[in-house]
């Protein structure tokens, strides 16, 4: 048989139709360029459904050596680069079928056997996503190391906090930068939760109904790690909603848009922090670029273009969803579009992730461990911001309340003191007692305590506070949940 007869046998279809697909059509409706990425889960499930058939009776034990060792060969082309992907061939199963029949003959046309491209194409991609997701939790984690180590030097760092973007009330600036932990650690349990949904066997549906064959498709998810924790298998359990619906691919989606809404909230925030206005941090030369024609600019490209990818994210999971409104069941050609938005959303979560784990620990040395640092903080201008502010008033408020005055009664005294000090051009903790007296005579000697920013600070000293303590314990919390050492 030549090779032009074994392309034309993969297309199980052929003998039914008159005429040659057309060229363009061809190109239309072909997903090998971008679908090959799946060649290590396509082996693999496939390895997994030939040991069960040969186990089942259903196929040789030489033929199932046979297609051990042509898919064997067919992983080591592909690694090398002298594998030849065929648009004829459409997509990443026949062409690995083509090759492999033509490897170890009729072996290779028995591995078909009680399956279809629908339920071989669903199990692909779940076995791809679910390595992918073991590898973003991963950089999740680091990600979180990173900010916690950063906390962890800047447990005493004073940043003004804000709501509406004025400034607030004074909090660590490891408080801060741990509020983006909490939102990291979510994402990561979104994933976990993810991964246990997309870790369920379609294998074994066929093209919609099941199939004649007495399969085994719980040895085929043991096989696969498509287990739960305690070990049990972990199947599709309807034939036609296992090869049709694309919900896991849709739910990680939406996970990973979170993920970058957060990485974009961070970015927001380090943009801001670097411009001259508020010269809070510095980002490390490698992390910026210049301007073509303003010598003195730094621009924070990395986080901006962070921020910019996330609509490409969201857009993705917005895709996806549009993708699968409208199918009746089961499988659809629609579903071809599944792969591109959900490759691109991996790619471009794992690539942001990676940098900012560089950008905020710093690079480390291999020579001595030791990374230099990619933000450096400029704590004198962040306690000076909150100086600014006012950031105290409500302590003022909460001073009054402590020596009987109504709450309200010490919102009104307080706005009306830092009304005065305003126009004087000072703090609160700049005023004379005296005049801080004339607003309310319940003020004493004491509330400059409570003025101080570090007073402040220290107050707050609450399961969730940013007094100085209760960041250690959150810190020391999260390095035991992450297992990394001070």
């Amino acid at each position: 048989m030549t090779h032009n007869q074994l392309d034309a046998k993969a297309h199980a279809w052929s003998a039914l139709f008159a005429e040659p697909m057309s060229e363009l059509v061809q190109r239309y409706t072909a997903s090998v360029f971008f679908d090959k990425r799946l060649w290590k889960a396509d082996i693999q499930g496939s390895l997994a459904h030939a040991e069960m058939l040969a186990a089942q009776g259903i196929i040789s034990a030489q033929d199932w050596a046979d297609i051990q060792r042509g898919l064997q060969q067919i992983a080591q082309e592909i690694e090398a680069g002298t594998f030849e992907w065929k648009l004829a061939l459409e997509d990443v199963h026949l062409n690995i079928e083509a090759r492999l029949t033509q490897l170890v003959g009729d072996a290779g046309k028995r591995l078909h056997t009680g399956r279809s491209r629908n339920d071989q194409v669903a199990t692909d991609v779940r076995l791809w996503l679910r390595d992918e997701i073991d590898g973003l939790i991963a950089l999740l984690r680091e990600l979180q190391g990173a900010l916690v180590d950063v906390a962890e030097r800047h447990v005493d760092v004073i940043l003004p906090g804000f709501t509406h973007l004025q400034v607030a009330q004074p909090v660590s600036f490891a408080h801060h930068l741990l509020a983006y932990v909490e939102m990291f650690a979510r994402d990561e349990e979104r994933l976990r939760d993810v991964r246990r949904r997309t870790n369920r066997l379609p294998l074994g549906s066929a093209a919609l109904a099941g199939t004649t064959y007495p399969l085994d498709r719980e040895r085929v998810a043991r096989t696969l790690g498509m287990v739960d924790e305690r070990g049990e298998p972990q199947l599709c359990l309807n034939s036609l909603d296992a090869v049709s619906d694309r919900d896991f691919a849709i739910e990680f989606t939406a996970a990973a848009s979170l993920i970058m809404v957060h990485i974009s909230r961070l970015s927001e925030e380090l943009i801001l922090w670097m411009s001259q206005n508020f010269g809070f941090i510095r980002i490390a030369d490698r992390f910026t670029t210049g301007s073509s024609i303003m010598p003195q600019k730094k621009n924070p490209d990395v986080p901006e273009l962070a921020r910019g990818k996330t609509g490409r994210v969201v857009g993705h999971l917005m895709g996806l969803i549009t993708l699968m409104k409208g199918q009746p069941l089961a499988y659809n050609k629609d579903n071809q579009e599944d792969k591109e938005p959900l490759f691109d959303t991996v790619d471009t979560v794992r690539d942001t992730l990676r940098i900012f784990v560089d950008m905020i620990g710093g690079e480390r040395d291999p020579a001595t461990g030791a990374k230099s640092g990619g933000i450096t903080v400029n704590r004198d201008a962040m306690e000076a911001a909150a100086r600014r502010g006012f950031a105290t008033a409500t302590d003022l408020a909460d001073y009054l309340v402590k020596k009987g005055v109504p709450f309200r009664d010490a919102h009104e005294t307080v706005a009306a003191a830092v009304r005065a000090a305003s126009e004087r051009g000072r703090d609160l903790s700049e005023l004379p007692l005296a005049d801080l007296q004339a607003f309310h005579p319940a003020i004493g000697p004491d509330v400059y305590e409570v003025l101080s920013l570090r007073g402040s600070l220290q107050a707050r000293n609450t399961v969730g506070g940013t007094a100085p303590a209760q960041v250690q314990r959150q810190i020391a919390r999260h390095r035991a949940r992450l297992g990394t050492g001070a």
